[in-house]
């Protein structure tokens, strides 16, 4: 629906339009400000080159509508005493945010040196995208901020993340027409299916179509109209629409916009928490259509910029060496007449300051920006109440992922009440084995429901729905406002949001230097259904690749576990759901897998990450080994150890260690990585100058990148996936791999000095039972009974 700006003139009196007007003015000026000058911030005497950064970066063409968006926030903010938080889609738009965060004072609460006055306004400046200053980008040093602009896509799923269990928050988040044309941010429209107007807050998008990108129109912003409306009531919205380019009409349409969607906002809360609708709402958004680069240069050089693609970045840019160039900056920032928004001293005066909120009201104040100063401890159950019994390595089978769930089951059950907990993944908690979780709480929900429909709850705190990027911006916005939680994946689609975690590491590895954000509960991923396991899937979900990612990532923030049993994964998760400030990986499977460790022995073991695991091997235990067999991963594990067991019936005179690796980051020294093992350590498990044979559970190259500083590396030889894969059995796919127990005795009969001759004939016995699994798969389609009924006998 438009908005009348005639119907908004009895709301907004003229000294509120004059004080809107002057605080937009300042923000403004204080956002072209921050891309052009190094002094001379007051403009106190007349532009000249040396004023002017030698470098030009930054977005000027989106800010003056993020200000717009500030300055209506404020108001509303005061007038309704609202809490609120604003995600901005279009981070690029770094100066309007950090602008916004000085004049209201949040700025300079958090940098003491950048006052409220010229000398701090001087420093605002010259910092932004400066050597040594803050980047260009909204970013973790920006104020109020949870959001990276450096990629875009995900605004609208961190916005719908922060509003989850936060009943009192209102998220606005600002959506750049460039950025609406991601297919991230398409599928997060559907997030409003999945909001509880009970439970959590409301976010209030709001479309800003200024027309183009960096270089191109815009496809909802070249649409008819009515196209548009119809686009985002199906996506179960109601638009309400501010466009112009005449500053006092747009400031009045804008902020009976502002008035109508929170009353239509809050009659919807009412409805639901007191008179118990159990209609799914159809949320306001605001549609603000305003020129790009609004109130810049309409001219450079002859060719039109305000209002095109040239306004995107730097609408002057020969400012230093151009005469002309630096006339328009100097009238350009002399049409905001400063001398009107700052006094002499450079402190904002009262006009500019009046609808500014108080404490931590103010945008750049809230705490839900900072999430670390919300966070709980997570309630987290005793261990030995879900630890499986374990009598003798390999008597038992247990499927882990199952176990988790009743741990996860557990912590859903003891944060009802408080609703700081979520899971979330892309349709998969039961495929996945975590089930156990509904008899806690059930899948969120708010669309239609049928009969045969199961576990769907309108309060629910499990999150599915098919787009792992919304998840994993759901849960990104869960965890920076204060919140826990766990993503559970199919790990060959983890990739899937590859650039995501790239931007929450870069986002945690900064704050980590950032005394004032406080410390914030880990992003965890389960990753199951794993490449071993996909045998009925085939080639397409076989892919284990998202740990090698994650590991070329800053050491101090990735972590990477892959325990090898049930109790092993109960162990792993109490950690990685306890810590703080970490992306954390597990890959864990969900089929039935042998039980190796007690729960005691799985906290001694995965607290070392790293281990002997003597029952395993052979030798009588006062000698070196002759071969070490390493193993991360289950089904690695599983191989590692029927290895082990044919190499102790047929070269019984052998001496075998076998090292098990759940966390994989204590391959790297300890120089690279926190967790990283000394050389003394490494040498003390792997030997210096024994053949050591490794049975990995992703790409084998990775362990070569880990380890190749050892001593002992020459003699490291690495099985894993080779990219070798299809529809087969189970054990076929190791073998197609060269990942199976057979050719792992054939790799320590090639390596032990003295054991190609002398053990020549057991060699062909494994290479015999590859060929005869070969053609027993295809006739029978199983897997060998030798390999299917194997245990172990230890």
């Amino acid at each position: 629906m438009p908005v009348d700006p005639q119907a908004t003139s009895a709301r907004l009196t003229d000294d509120e339009l004059r004080t809107l007007h002057a605080h937009w003015r300042a923000a403004n000026y204080l956002a072209v400000g921050q891309i052009y000058l190094m002094a001379n911030p007051l403009l106190t005497e007349p532009l000249r080159p040396e004023h002017v950064k030698p470098r030009l970066l930054g977005h000027w063409g989106t800010s003056p509508g993020l200000n717009l968006v500030y300055t209506h926030l404020n108001r509303v903010i005061r007038t309704r005493d609202l809490r609120a938080l604003c995600i901005w889609g279009p981070g690029h738009g770094g100066p309007a945010v950090v602008a916004n965060s000085w004049l209201e004072g949040s700025y300079s609460e958090i940098y003491p040196d950048v006052t409220q006055d010229a000398a701090g306004m001087a420093r605002l400046f010259k910092q932004f995208s400066f050597p040594g200053g803050i980047p260009s980008h909204v970013a973790p040093e920006t104020p109020g901020s949870i959001h990276e602009g450096g990629e875009l896509g995900y605004s609208l799923s961190h916005a719908y993340g922060a509003a989850f269990d936060n009943p009192d928050l209102l998220v606005a988040c600002v959506i750049g027409d460039g950025e609406a044309e991601t297919g991230p941010l398409a599928a997060s429209w559907h997030s409003d299916k999945f909001l509880d107007p009970v439970h959590d807050g409301a976010v209030l998008p709001i479309l800003h179509l200024n027309g183009y990108k960096i270089a191109n129109p815009t496809v909802l912003a070249r649409i008819p109209e009515p196209e548009l409306d119809d686009l985002l009531r199906g996506y179960g919205h109601d638009p309400i629409h501010v466009t112009g380019d005449e500053p006092d009409a747009v400031h009045r349409a804008m902020a009976q916009a502002m008035d109508t969607a929170l009353d239509r906002i809050a009659a919807l809360q009412r409805a639901a928490r007191e008179e118990g609708s159990g209609e799914r709402p159809r949320w306001p958004v605001i549609v603000l259509r305003t020129p790009k680069g609004w109130t810049g240069p309409a001219h450079v050089d002859g060719l039109p910029v305000e209002g095109t693609w040239r306004a995107h970045q730097v609408p002057l840019s020969a400012v230093r060496d151009n005469p002309e160039h630096l006339r328009q900056l100097e009238a350009w920032l002399r049409s905001y007449r400063p001398q009107e928004l700052f006094d002499e001293r450079g402190a904002p005066r009262l006009d500019v300051q009046a609808w500014i909120p108080e404490g931590d009201r103010r945008l750049g104040a809230t705490p839900h920006a900072n999430g670390g100063l919300l966070l709980r401890e997570l309630p987290l159950p005793d261990l030995d109440a879900h630890a499986v019994p374990v009598d003798r390595p390999g008597a038992a089978l247990h499927e882990p992922t199952a176990v988790l769930g009743g741990l996860l089951e557990d912590v859903m059950r003891s944060t009802a009440d408080r609703r700081d907990f979520r899971l979330v993944g892309p349709d998969e908690t039961a495929s996945n084995r975590l089930q156990a979780v509904y008899g806690a709480t059930g899948k969120a929900w708010q669309a239609q429901t049928l009969q045969v429909d199961e576990n769907l709850d309108r309060h629910g705190r499990v999150m599915e729905i098919l787009s792992e990027h919304t998840c994993q911006g759901w849960l990104e916005g869960y965890l920076l406002t204060g919140r826990h939680g766990l993503f559970s994946c199919y790990e060959a689609f983890a990739h899937i949001v590859d650039s995501m975690v790239n931007q929450h590491i870069k986002w945690l590895r900064v704050t980590r230097r950032l005394p004032w954000r406080a410390p914030v509960a880990s992003l965890n991923y389960l990753l199951t259904s794993h490449v071993w396991r996909q045998d009925h899937n085939g080639f397409s979900h076989q892919d284990p690749g998202f740990v090698d990612h994650v590991l070329n990532k800053s050491p101090e923030v990735v972590r990477v576990y892959l325990p090898p049993d049930a109790n092993t994964l109960l162990s792993v998760a109490d950690h990685v759901l306890r810590s703080r400030d970490y992306v954390n990986v597990i890959v864990a499977g969900k089929q039935p897998c042998y039980d190796w460790l007690t729960m005691d022995q799985a906290r001694a073991h995965c607290a070392r990450g790293a281990g002997v695991w003597e029952w395993a091997g052979s030798g009588d235990g006062t000698r070196e080994p002759d071969v070490v067999l390493g193993c991360a991963g289950d089904v690695p594990t599983q191989e590692v150890l029927a290895a082990a067991q044919l190499l102790r019936r047929h070269l019984p005179e052998l001496a075998v260690r076998v090292v098990n690796v759940v966390d994989i980051a204590r391959l790297l020294p300890a120089g690279e990585h926190p967790h990283g093992m000394s050389d003394f350590e490494y040498d003390g498990l792997f030997t210096t100058d024994r053949p050591v044979i490794f049975a990995y559970h992703g790409y084998p190259w990775l362990i070569h990148r880990l380890a190749y500083r050892r001593t002992g590396h020459r003699n490291l030889h690495v099985r894993g996936y080779k990219e070798i894969g299809t529809t087969t059995t189970p054990f076929d796919m190791v073998v197609r791999n060269d990942l199976d127990r057979y050719r792992l005795v054939m790799d320590v009969i090639d390596r032990v000095p003295g054991l190609a001759v002398r053990a020549a004939a057991v060699r062909q016995r494994m290479e015999d039972a590859r060929l005869r699994h070969h053609d027993w798969i295809r006739v029978h389609g199983t897997d060998l009974p030798e390999v299917a009924d194997w245990a172990w006998d230890g």
